[in-house]
């Protein structure tokens, strides 16, 4: 069922695709389906310019037909279409279990607005039933480490830190930067967490993604739900 919606999401996104934009393309399990879409429409006559935030969604784009260029020859999007591992009412989001939430947050800022696609399970009341995704410099791990968790304690916050591995290898995303998971339960105050992070100078980027999603397009087996962002 969950590809399912996925694949709705992405369908109801491509609604808001125009002819002639400058398009962000996310990552994931959830981007992919949309990618996809995008293509058929591409193959029809859709002219659009796609700037990946990954090389795996930049290899899918490529296969399928998808026009490509990169933030340095197109700086300025008009819009990004990405999923999320959470959502909550105000749009505020928890992405990056991909392993690709910095590249993912620049391509963000860098549109004019950013619409998000999930199914029903990403929805949540408070952000951090999830882990956090907290990309760090390979440099000084075991410090920037420490300095998270008092970072997340001097907000009440506590929980297990794991450095990401993948087939029992650390994981390294696309920048070369390792990701600290950090589980720490409800996040009440977002906006608190995320200037304590950025306060870290081992902290390369967060997956907390405040004020950047205007629009996101939720499924479930009632159908896909709009939701605006409240600012």
């Amino acid at each position: 069922m969950s590809a399912e919606l996925k694949e709705r999401a992405a369908r109801a996104a491509l609604e808001v695709v125009e002819s002639g934009m400058r398009l962000g393309i996310g990552t994931g399990s959830t981007a992919e389906p949309f990618i996809r879409a995008l293509a058929d429409k591409v193959l029809a006559g859709m002219r659009v310019i796609g700037v990946p935030t990954s090389q795996r969604s930049a290899k899918l784009c490529a296969e399928l037909g998808i026009p490509l260029s990169t933030l340095e020859e197109t700086p300025e999007l008009d819009l990004t279409v990405d999923g999320a591992d959470e959502i909550d009412p105000q749009l505020r989001l928890i992405k990056g279990g991909g392993g690709s939430l910095l590249r993912e947050k620049i391509v963000a800022a860098a549109s004019a607005r950013m619409v998000v696609i999930a199914d029903i399970s990403k929805k949540v009341e408070t952000l951090g039933a999830f882990p956090l995704p907290i990309e760090v410099d390979q440099f000084g791990l075991g410090a920037t480490r420490r300095a998270v968790e008092k970072a997340a304690s001097g907000l009440g916050l506590s929980g297990e830190i794991v450095l990401r591995q993948r087939s029992d290898k650390v994981f390294v995303t696309d920048g070369g930067h390792y990701i600290l998971d950090a589980s720490f339960g409800r996040i009440p105050d977002p906006e608190g967490l995320s200037c304590a992070l950025h306060e870290i100078p081992g902290v390369v980027e967060h997956g907390l993604f405040i004020g950047l999603a205007r629009q996101a397009f939720i499924a479930s087996s009632d159908g896909v739900e709009a939701i605006v962002s409240p600012r």
